[in-house]
């Protein structure tokens, strides 16, 4: 079988598309040509030139490839453990089994230190695989003690003016930052939308009125909603209330039945449409059999796919993104919308639904296949093969 890497120039032929790509107009391509890592074209007819090799997809599903914006590790690597562009070579390779091509590294409450690092261990590993790390997800640390989470409250701190500076400077890397809007300055959120910056609110105990106060200073998303955040109550609708009656703000969510109800769930496809996005919240043991692992100076248990302290305090997940796939069609939302938060909504989120989250021709060749009962058999990573059932 020929196996293509992102120099050649080949067509992919002989796939069916999830409805979600159908619906947009793209219904009878039959062929996808590949150039040095891009979809050069995409066609209605069946590939026939005879200068250039094909890959027969054995009639697989092909869809885009899965983004995930909140990936602190797996394949027994985390980014804070080692901030390195190894870890993130072993993130990758461990996304790719489950259909995951493109991430944002994310690096939990921390120094100044291991951020300016991270910073620039991003920037040089995006220079060599663009497609791969659309940017760094900073998650705190200028977030609320009370609802911290399994993050080192020793390293909570307020987000000051220079640090804002800096963090603009560098907005080319940071493409989403989690903070708690009651806790930072509204001029503050500003700047760093401004910037470039997806202000994310997270881990925050602010009052709805403080949450539509960022959301006018420029915060357009939330972390993990529902997990490390103020509830709807009945005379304090906090940040979930917020973001439901909202029409602006869209929401990671983490779809493993651990940190969330799968009504709650449903109810919130049903509420954010395509404002909702899968995200994983992965750490050192997704894609393995670890028992358990340092997170934020904690010893953390795995077990059955949870994730959890000794004070059972949750520590991230074991969630891949063909499992959060998976479970929203198994809990009755549609496989169109499930395939669009795993792909269509996280690039929009971050500005890059120019070039991932979608088969269009100049969009990087990023793609998951998938059989009848949503199993990996392989991707397309920047024009790169990586067979499963292939072969």
């Amino acid at each position: 079988m020929f196996m293509p890497d992102k120099s050649s120039r080949y067509a992919l032929t002989h796939f069916a598309l999830p409805a979600h790509i159908t619906d947009s107009g793209l219904a009878n391509i039959r062929s996808i040509v590949v150039n040095e890592g891009v979809i050069e074209q995409v066609s209605t007819e069946s590939f026939a030139d005879e200068n250039i090799e094909t890959v027969d997809l054995n009639g697989y599903t092909l869809a885009p490839g899965f983004i995930d914006l909140q990936l602190n590790g797996c394949g027994g690597v985390l980014f804070n453990a080692d901030i390195s562009e190894a870890t993130l070579d072993v993130m990758h390779a461990t996304n790719l089994r489950f259909g995951c091509t493109s991430f944002l590294p994310t690096l939990i409450t921390c120094s100044d230190s291991d951020m300016n690092k991270a910073i620039e261990v991003v920037r040089s590993y995006r220079e060599k695989h663009p497609e791969r790390v659309p940017g760094l997800h900073l998650e705190g640390p200028y977030i609320n003690k009370l609802k911290k989470g399994i993050h080192d409250e020793n390293h909570i701190r307020p987000l000051s003016s220079d640090r804002v500076d800096y963090l603009c400077e560098n907005a080319d890397v940071i493409a989403m930052l989690t903070l708690a809007p009651e806790v930072c300055e509204p001029a503050h959120i500003t700047r760093l939308s401004q910037a470039g910056i997806v202000v994310s609110i997270g881990h925050s105990n602010a009052t709805f009125h403080e949450v539509r106060a960022a959301e006018q200073a420029g915060a357009s998303f939330v972390t993990h909603l529902f997990n490390a955040m103020s509830q709807l109550q009945s005379r304090e609708p906090g940040v979930v209330g917020a973001a439901f009656s909202g029409s602006k703000l869209g929401a990671g969510i983490i779809a493993d039945g651990y940190h969330l109800d799968w009504h709650n769930l449903r109810m919130s496809q049903q509420l954010l449409n395509d404002r909702l996005v899968l995200v994983t919240d992965a750490t050192t043991p997704a894609g393995t059999d670890i028992e358990s692992f340092m997170f934020a100076g904690q010893k953390v248990y795995h077990s059955n796919g949870k994730c959890t302290s000794k004070n059972g305090t949750l520590g991230g997940s074991a969630l891949t993104m063909i499992e959060a796939v998976k479970n929203c069609v198994t809990q009755g939302i549609s496989e169109r919308d499930a395939l669009v938060m795993a792909t269509e909504n996280p690039a929009r989120v971050i500005g890059m639904d120019n070039m991932m989250g979608t088969i269009r021709p100049g969009s990087y060749a990023n793609l998951v296949l998938l059989d009848g009962d949503y199993s990996v058999k392989g991707t397309v990573s920047g024009g790169d093969l990586n067979p499963v059932g292939l072969v």
